[in-house]
């Protein structure tokens, strides 16, 4: 069977910046500074969409793995430019690969570690030799302005991955994916309308339930557990002990879950790198873009043991693990 490794990394974050002083008044800016550890966030602009996101993500990533193509794409994401049809397809073309396969896929948050997972399969068969897997969100379309427990909270912005399969010996390559998912939860984190189960927002709504609805007390306590669990059983499926690992990479919700995490598992923060401050959630593409960005700074090295981890909705968790490989350099 043929192992996977990363061959090449780029995230792409819109310009425009967004400071809490431009949502929220001074007490609720130092409350979401300290409970949330938000204080900025990028967004798209007017005429911007998912694709635009995923495709300089895509053209970062194909750059860093010095490629001008692959056999498939996949594209993770939960704002999707349209119902119908899927964005891959469209992101393919505009990166010069009209023909490959091309495919969307929704697991929330954990979509990036979900998309790694089918490429390693697609990899291990033979069916594709290298897979630019693609996390893209434009998240702000999706929470309400007006709603000071969400609004705050999200961000736009893609991270990319190319995979490719190992050479014979190679031991920088992915290990086991731990996932999972909880359909008895799926109202805790969801958007009621805009699908087939209701297309429209109800008149009774305003228009609210066409916005991203939380409970957050519940998404917490399952978070902590449901990571905690899949990191734990990711390591030990490479046989490493937490006190093993060099880095996790956790998906960056808010300060609140990853403090929680940490000492759950337990981890030393100081090992968890996080952009939660300044980019804030930005869902399936949180773990590529902070991977990207922990690659360019030196935070992750060859040979490092890095374990990956995220939750979202569905609800659904993943983690998986990999030995950094040399010589990939993100574009950012």
């Amino acid at each position: 069977m043929t192992h996977t490794t990363v061959a090449g990394l780029g995230c792409w974050l819109p310009p425009t910046i967004v400071t809490n002083a431009d949502l929220m008044a001074p007490e609720m800016d130092a409350f979401v500074r300290r409970r949330i550890g938000i204080a900025q966030r990028h967004r798209i602009s007017d005429g911007a969409a998912t694709v635009h996101l995923a495709t300089e993500a895509g053209a970062r990533a194909l750059a860093s793995a010095h490629t001008e193509g692959v056999d498939a794409l996949i594209l993770a994401t939960t704002t999707p430019d349209r119902l119908c049809p899927a964005g891959a397809p469209e992101v393919a073309s505009r990166l010069g690969m009209t023909g490959i396969a091309a495919f969307d896929i929704n697991a929330g948050c954990s979509g990036f570690l979900y998309a790694c997972e089918l490429a390693k399969g697609l990899i291990a068969t033979g069916t594709a030799a290298s897979v630019l897997v693609i996390a893209a969100e434009s998240t702000s379309t999706m929470v309400n302005p007006a709603d000071s427990s969400t609004a705050p909270i999200f961000g736009d912005g893609a991270g990319a991955a190319v995979l490719r399969g190992a050479r014979p010996g190679q031991v920088s390559t992915f290990g086991p994916t731990v996932w999972g998912s909880d359909g008895t939860l799926a109202d805790a984190i969801a958007i009621p309308a805009g699908g087939s189960r209701q297309r429209a927002g109800s008149p009774s709504s305003d228009g609210h339930d066409l916005y991203l609805h939380l409970r957050g007390a519940e998404v917490l306590r399952n978070a902590v557990r449901r990571m905690k669990a899949a990191a734990t059983g990711a390591a030990a499926a490479v046989g490493w002990d937490l006190s093993d690992v060099d880095v996790l990479i956790a998906h960056q919700a808010n300060a609140a879950i990853a403090t929680a995490l940490a000492a759950a598992l337990p981890f030393p923060l100081a090992r968890m790198p996080s952009n939660i401050e300044t980019i804030g959630n930005t869902a399936a593409a949180s773990v590529p873009i902070l991977l990207a960005q922990a690659a360019g700074d030196g935070t992750v090295k060859e040979g490092q043991r890095v374990v990956m981890v995220a939750f979202g909705s569905g609800l659904s968790w993943a983690a998986t693990t990999t030995i950094w490989p040399r010589d990939v350099t993100p574009c950012l």
